[in-house]
């Protein structure tokens, strides 16, 4: 799986499942399936972190949740952007681009949505911490995101 990374991806923002700002109060930009459908055969579903830029404009630290989101059942794989910056504007449409660099964790099913609610605030922290590494600052800075 690690051989994957750095992993670079961009495309359009739009329109999810509708639970990540309503039901779990974490705000999340998603790609349509021509972008997940490019993803590396061999990269295991799972939590993620990163980067991200929204229409190339200030990079921030992300976290990604890759696969069908068992909690959920989907039925269609997903990759599920949440940016730890706070947006004031309404995304869709617009372009992200993401560098995905380690691997958190596994997919989970969990119980309550309170449980799922505490592992994403959980691989949030995680990612902040993770990326405060000057080792990342090289991805942080890629022309990528020029």
């Amino acid at each position: 799986m690690m051989q994957n990374l750095p992993y670079f991806a961009v495309g359009e923002i739009v329109k999810g499942f509708g639970r990540g700002s309503k039901q779990l109060g974490i705000a999340t930009a998603n790609y349509p399936p021509s972008v997940v459908q490019l993803l590396p055969k061999n990269l295991e579903n799972g939590v993620y972190y990163g980067f991200a830029s929204v229409n190339k404009e200030d990079v921030h630290k992300m976290v990604m949740s890759i696969g069908w989101n068992p909690f959920y059942n989907n039925t269609e794989r997903s990759m599920e952007t949440h940016i730890l910056h706070n947006f004031q504007r309404d995304l869709y449409g617009e372009e992200l681009r993401v560098c995905i660099l380690g691997y958190i964790r596994p997919q989970r099913d969990y119980n309550t949505i309170e449980e799922l609610i505490k592992a994403i605030n959980s691989d949030i922290e995680y990612a902040d911490k993770k990326l405060n590494d000057p080792d990342y600052d090289v991805f942080k800075n890629h022309t990528f995101f020029k």
